[in-house]
């Protein structure tokens, strides 16, 4: 056996010892009245001063609601100043921020309110013509959110709900007690819940700490080195880890300016932007910079301001790599790889690697991070062979939320987080993604569970089974298709399932291709073999698979 597929991130920076708070603090003390918020489409400019002013008033306006260190308060809204001052308010009152996932329909909603139990919700009225308010109103109406005491409003006035605006002017009386929490934090509270998709069918709340995502915010940043004079464009949803994590926490942590170009992604802002406001990075998955590229106006706009920036997600498609560095500049854009129970990132290449290095690898391990590939036996692997990859160190997370039994399934007794990606580690300790121990799908960067819809579809009437897998598309990497087997008797049509699965689950998740089916293809044991499912669709539609990083 030859060296094995172990590599741990060495490197002189330590690890970053304070709260989120602590550090909003610090930067507006350091970088005071440079801009730390840029929303173009609400035409907000506020310096790292003012957002930390703001982050206060809106703690203590959260405070005289009643809300205690450690209460669950969740947000679900678009990119906006909103989503970030309520991210930056809970980390300095010791509330968990919970992030609602923008697609989310009634009953990913409720779930996800009641498995953590928020008290609080603060949320837009409404995007992509998905009525939030309303969506709220009915599932209480139905008391089906016991936990839930205050509705927060952004940007208008509802009966049953409260404006953000006016609680955001914070309440005077309870700055004390705002400073005595921050003196009590610690780095190693939770802070913030993510959904995960769960092979079960329902998502798990991936726990995180203060510890985990600052310090992840600020490494991935290191990376590519931004500094107190960049401005990074961050078109990915902070809802996600990519936007509040890798976007919003390495600008703070370097004291760089945080520029959002509209609510959800949109390309042809995002080249104003870029251009506009002058941006030296730029942060996307892989579908983001080929709409970008793909533009009809594309040409029109100079981005010769760019340097830098991360392409992550999904799988990025190497050719696409290539035309980013020559066509947008970005000679020193990365790809990173990770999940969102370790904060999310462990692999990212340099900025110095070769080009060749970054577009057809994830680059090398992050300092304080250590990953191993283990084969079917749980032994480490030798280098170059494929396994599973194994995460461990400050950036795995404390758990999933009230779920023992599964944290236990995912952390091993020696802290290894187990990823479930199927990796290799060359002999100069560089990553690449080969596949997927468990069917997981990356549509777009959004990252689907088949078990989940499966359980969804199976409520159809006429359904008697249904198997779902991941197939290539050109657009988002990968889009869902369907086999359903229906009950004797009975007849169906795609637009039927679809009209099933609309307004009741996200519509990322609502299969693109589906089939009606006499049978699966099975094993002598009698377990469905997927992989002849996504093989046979690949077939029938004529599709080919981009290699990638």
């Amino acid at each position: 056996m030859g060296a094995p597929s172990y590599v741990h991130g060495t490197g002189t920076t330590p690890l970053i010892g304070e709260t989120i708070g602590a550090a909003l603090e610090r930067a507006a003390r350091i970088h005071g009245a440079r801009t730390a918020l840029v929303s173009r489409h609400q035409n907000i400019r506020w310096t790292y001063a003012e957002l930390n002013e703001r982050a206060d008033a809106l703690a203590t306006g959260l405070l005289a609601l009643g809300l205690h260190s450690g209460d669950r308060i969740g947000i679900w809204a678009p990119n906006c100043a909103e989503w970030t001052l309520t991210q930056f308010a809970a980390a300095k009152a010791g509330f968990i921020l919970v992030n609602i996932n923008t697609a989310y329909r009634k009953a990913e909603l409720e779930y996800a309110l009641n498995k953590v139990g928020c008290r609080a919700l603060v949320l837009a009225k409404e995007h992509r013509g998905i009525l939030y308010s309303e969506m709220l109103e009915d599932i209480c109406r139905e008391r089906r959110l016991p936990k839930l005491e205050h509705a927060i409003l952004i940007g208008e006035t509802r009966e049953r709900f409260r404006l953000f605006d006016e609680v955001a002017v914070g309440t005077r009386g309870e700055r004390d007690r705002l400073r005595d929490i921050g003196a009590r934090l610690q780095f190693d509270d939770p802070i913030n819940i993510q959904f995960t998709s769960g092979t079960t069918g329902f998502p798990k709340g991936a726990t995180l700490s203060h510890h985990n995502i600052l310090n992840n915010g600020f490494f991935v940043g290191e990376q590519i080195g931004l500094s107190s004079d960049d401005r990074l464009c961050i078109p990915v949803p902070l809802y996600h880890c990519f936007g509040m994590v890798m976007a919003n926490l390495g600008c703070l942590t370097h004291g760089s300016t945080m520029v959002y170009p509209s609510e959800a992604f949109d390309a042809l802002a995002v080249l104003q932007t870029v251009e506009a406001e002058k941006c030296t990075a730029l942060y996307g998955v892989p579908t983001m910079f080929i709409a970008e590229l793909n533009h009809p106006e594309f040409a029109r706009f100079d981005l010769s301001s760019l340097r830098t920036g991360i392409m992550a997600g999904s799988p990025c498609p190497i050719e696409v790599m290539r035309q980013v560095i020559e066509r947008m500049h970005m000679r020193e854009v990365t790809i990173a790889y990770g999940m969102t129970e370790t904060s999310p990132v462990s692999f990212q290449s340099s900025r110095d690697d070769s080009v060749e290095r970054r577009v057809s690898t994830v680059g090398r391990v992050l300092p304080h991070v250590e990953v191993k590939v283990v084969d079917s036996d749980g032994r480490i692997a030798p280098r170059g062979a494929p396994g599973e990859l194994c995460t461990r160190g400050y950036s795995v997370m404390l758990g999933y939320w009230d779920d023992e039994a599964r944290t236990a399934e995912a952390i091993d007794r020696a802290g290894w987080m187990h990823t479930g990606d199927l990796g290799t580690i060359d002999d100069e300790g560089y990553g690449n993604i080969v596949g997927r121990a468990k069917d997981m799908v990356i549509r777009g960067g959004e990252n689907i569970y088949p078990r989940e819809i499966e359980e969804f579809l199976y409520r159809h009437p006429k359904v008697q089974d249904v198997q779902v897998v991941g197939i290539p598309d050109e657009k988002y990497g990968e889009e869902l298709c369907a086999w359903i087997l229906l009950k004797t008797g009975e007849d169906s049509t795609r637009e039927d399932i679809v009209a099933f699965c609309d307004g009741q689950i996200a519509r990322y998740k609502i299969p693109r291709h589906i089939r009606f089916v006499d049978s699966f293809p099975m094993t002598v044991t009698g377990k469905v073999q997927k992989y002849l499912i996504r093989e046979a669709m690949i077939h029938e539609l004529g599709l080919s698979e981009a290699k990638t990083a």
